[in-house]
């Protein structure tokens, strides 16, 4: 009797299994975010969670912003500074 090594599923039905797979995900993500929504609709302070969601997010686009378009001054120009400060105290030109 000879054994043979069971072969696994074909291209085509890995792939059938695979749409299946992110297909189900997706519906569970989607039922998911809408239990969560239908949950924050029923609150009372609805309003208020939202201008606070809006402010949250405002801040946090304030800070994105920041951190990518606020260039550091370049490292010769802060050492030229300290010393021009230093040359200062130094002399008594406080």
């Amino acid at each position: 009797m000879a054994y043979t090594t069971p072969r696994g599923p074909g291209r085509e039905e890995q792939a059938l299994l695979l749409a299946a797979g992110l297909a189900d995900l997706a519906v569970h993500a989607v039922g998911s975010a809408f239990g969560t929504l239908r949950g924050l609709l029923r609150r009372s302070d609805t309003a208020d969670l939202a201008q606070s969601a809006q402010q949250e997010l405002q801040a946090r686009g304030r800070l994105a912003l920041d951190r990518y378009t606020n260039v550091p001054p370049a490292h010769l120009e802060v050492l030229a500074r300290h010393k021009l400060a230093r040359e200062k105290t130094d002399s008594g030109d406080v």
